[in-house]
């Protein structure tokens, strides 16, 4: 009797995982996604990657707000009789009653080496806080944020111009082979979850736009690993003049000048050691631009001092 399977996921780094088991022949019951969103100007309503490829698939959806004390979702996945939930990065807390409703539980796809980088952003804290190296880990799901037993991780490694879209693509590939590797034998009680070693586990959390105002009193390094954690939103950036510029990639520099002065003519800023080259950079309200074409027109020019404000 072929298995039953309900997948939860929302962004673009669940779909390539959610292909993967729809392609090899595991029947997906119904996926759960994040509702759609209305974009900023309220023009226009914005579905979630993972509704977009169940319709192209043409597997059954479901979007409800939220779980949290939904009877009428928690009787339909009761009713379903499924034998296993899937989750990738879904966004919601799922509700500890829910958890008992499939016959081999919930396992949970988490784009970190936990215990380390629980949480909302672990893919952008690792590059931030300089980790060389990440994955990710297949776990139970229980009441508690990340924290269930574990059954495999699998790394690989960061460098220090590798940026979160380059890493979350990665990791996605990743999730998307392992998972045919490890499913059967989830399926059939084959694979042992390990407790997580709590003493251990840091937490990812979710990204402030804030975050990525740029401190050039900092070093070189780590205002790197801002620009390149940030990447593509909400990015790293710095004011000039009262406009905000996003600084899209970068490397360092080993010229030195007063902290946050351009010290070429090709937009080389001082840090506290060293320096940062900016290689592509968006004005506020514009195109993003590799840097000769941007300094084209720029304001500004060797010897501006940016500060932290």
């Amino acid at each position: 009797m072929a298995k039953k399977i309900i997948f939860m996921g929302t962004p673009i780094f669940a779909v390539p995982i959610l292909k993967s088991l729809y392609q090899n022949g595991y029947p997906i019951s119904v996926v759960y996604t994040q509702p759609p969103q209305k974009s900023q100007r309220g023009q226009k309503i914005n579905k979630s990657p993972v509704q977009g490829i169940s319709e192209t698939l043409n597997i059954d959806f479901r979007y409800p707000k939220t779980l949290k004390d939904n009877d009428e979702e928690y009787n339909f996945i009761k009713n379903l009789n499924a034998d296993l939930a899937v989750v990738v990065a879904y966004g919601q807390i799922i509700p500890k009653k829910f958890l008992n409703l499939t016959k081999k539980g919930f396992i949970n796809i988490h784009g970190s080496i936990l215990p380390r980088w629980r949480g909302a952003a672990p893919i952008q804290r690792s590059i931030m806080e300089l980790d060389n190296e990440t994955g990710i880990s297949i776990m139970k799901i229980n009441e508690e944020l990340d924290s269930g037993p574990v059954s495999n991780t699998f790394k690989i490694n960061i460098d220090y111009n590798s940026n979160a879209q380059e890493i979350s693509e990665k990791l996605s590939l990743l999730a998307a082979e392992k998972i045919l590797d490890i499913i059967d034998d989830v399926l059939e009680d084959k694979v042992k979850f390990i407790d997580q070693d709590h003493s251990n586990a840091t937490y990812a959390k979710k990204i402030d736009k804030a975050e990525g105002k740029i401190n050039w009193s900092d070093k070189a390094i780590n205002i790197l690993g801002k620009i390149n954690g940030l990447f593509p939103t909400p990015g790293a950036f710095f004011n000039f003049n009262g406009e905000r510029y996003k600084i899209l990639k970068a490397e360092i520099g080993s010229g030195e000048g007063k902290v946050g002065e351009v010290i070429t003519d090709k937009l080389e800023i001082a840090c506290s050691n060293q320096s940062i080259k900016i290689l592509e950079i968006q004005r506020q309200g514009k195109k993003p631009q590799k840097i000769a074409e941007f300094l084209l027109g720029s304001k500004i020019k060797k010897g501006s001092v940016i500060s932290n404000v």
